[in-house]
């Protein structure tokens, strides 16, 4: 264990001034300083502080910074997502608000607040023009984002007794869906001192996105989104209610296309540091993925420290995709005790992918090979996921190939098992390596 200078009592703390004399620069910094500095996230801590003061400028900084930390929302999501027309952002929004336990804030969900004048003005404003002006916009999110739960962390506590009963601290914070819509509004979200922590862009071909957003459907009841040819529910009770959202026609599309790309090309240079641009043109879960490694780590800490992975462990399915994100987890104290990898020739996973076909109108899904369409009528009208191509997977191969090798070094104790045979098969091969010991390497 490194002792650090406050260990050491008066000989430490003379060797620490003595490193620090301005007579003897360039300073020789002692190493517990750094080390303590990176632990509690001093560097974080103080670079957040200088950016709220210059923005605000508060007359007297001392009480302004007391409040800050004592807030302690620092770490708190602060994520803007945008994306045009039928890129799956609200989707992906949905999914973190989910998983990070914040608040999800869109133009919709702001204009539908209620008890706010504000809110009464806009959806007035909304339902005459089909859109809120700039500057009212912006006052319904500062209204919104000053109250408590978008401002600091919540503490929960919870427990069957007072014996039993424990505390947490829960993220709040909050996730911008499709806000800002213009340069304006961004550059105005900046002067205010709204300063998001991420902003995640997806971006697709115009033809995919308008093909997907023909496709799409609602359901009345819970608002999720779905599609006819991606993401069809399998309940018939869910098929029979959804509805064609209005505006939902090649035209209007490519008009908000339009619009959306004369917009977003001005707002990207306000985020030059913190932005990230993601593919949209995958399903849904791999979008997610690919979201900055401390989210996808924040909603990873968040399920794995619950009770029932606490006292049954846990099982993590194609996670982590790359060495950075194994040291995350490693650094997080989450350590698996088994890894397996499982190899499949390359034409073995062109095979399994490349065939694999959508029915449009059923939803249902099938493999020329395996699950052949039952008749040549669905077989006609079925459907490749673009995602499905040999181009698109060889990519995906590549990059896999390129990770795994790097993981597998990692991972100096994993076991690779053969996953070209049934599945039956694959699953006792694992269950043996679960269940016995792991064979040591001879040298």
């Amino acid at each position: 264990m490194t002792r650090g200078p406050s260990d050491s009592g008066p000989q430490g703390a003379a060797a620490l001034r003595g490193s620090m004399d301005a007579t003897t620069a360039p300073h020789r910094i002692p190493p517990q300083m750094p080390q303590y500095g990176e632990a509690n996230h001093i560097f974080e801590l103080m670079q957040n502080m200088l950016e709220q003061l210059l923005i605000h400028q508060p007359k007297d900084p001392i009480p302004f910074m007391i409040d800050h930390l004592q807030r302690d929302n620092d770490y708190v999501p602060k994520i803007v997502i945008l994306g045009p027309p039928a890129s799956g952002k609200t989707t992906i929004a949905m999914w973190l608000a989910k998983h990070l336990s914040t608040n999800l804030l869109s133009v919709e969900s702001l204009i539908a607040k209620e008890y706010s004048p504000l809110a009464a003005d806009a959806r007035m404003h909304y339902q005459k023009f089909k859109m809120v002006p700039d500057m009212l916009l912006i006052r319904l999110m500062q209204e919104r984002l000053k109250e408590e739960d978008c401002v600091r962390r919540t503490l929960f506590s919870y427990g069957l007794s007072q014996s039993t009963e424990q505390s947490s601290l829960c993220d709040t914070g909050w996730i911008l869906d499709g806000i800002p819509e213009t340069r304006e509004q961004a550059l105005t979200i900046q002067t205010l001192g709204i300063s998001p922590r991420h902003v995640i862009v997806l971006s697709a071909p115009d033809t995919i996105l308008i093909e997907r957003n023909l496709g799409k459907r609602i359901d009345p009841q819970t608002g999720e989104i779905y599609h006819t040819t991606f993401d069809w529910p399998p309940e018939s009770e869910i098929q029979n209610r959804l509805m064609v959202p209005a505006g939902i026609f090649e035209g209007e599309t490519a008009r908000k296309l339009l619009e959306y790309h004369r917009n977003i090309v001005r707002i990207l240079p306000s985020y030059p540091k913190i932005l990230k641009v993601i593919s949209a043109d995958q399903p849904c879960v791999d979008v997610f993925y690919q979201v900055p490694d401390n989210i996808i780590m924040k909603v990873l800490k968040q399920r794995l420290d619950q009770q029932d992975c606490v006292e049954r462990g846990w099982v993590l399915h194609g996670f982590p995709r790359d060495l950075d994100q194994a040291h995350l987890m490693d650094n997080l104290g989450y350590k698996p005790n088994r890894v397996f990898f499982l190899n499949v020739p390359f034409d073995s996973v062109i095979e399994r992918l490349s065939l694999r076909r959508t029915d449009p109108i059923t939803g249902e899904r099938y493999h020329l090979m395996y699950k052949p369409p039952p008749t040549i009528e669905v077989q006609t009208r079925l459907l490749q996921n673009p995602k499905d191509s040999e181009e698109q997977i060889k990519l995906k191969m590549d990059l896999f190939y390129r990770n795994s090798a790097e993981l597998e070094q990692f991972y100096g104790d994993a076991i690779t098992l053969n996953g070209d045979q049934d599945p039956y098969t694959v699953f006792e091969y694992i269950e043996s390596g679960i269940i016995n010991r792991l064979p040591k390497k001879v040298p």
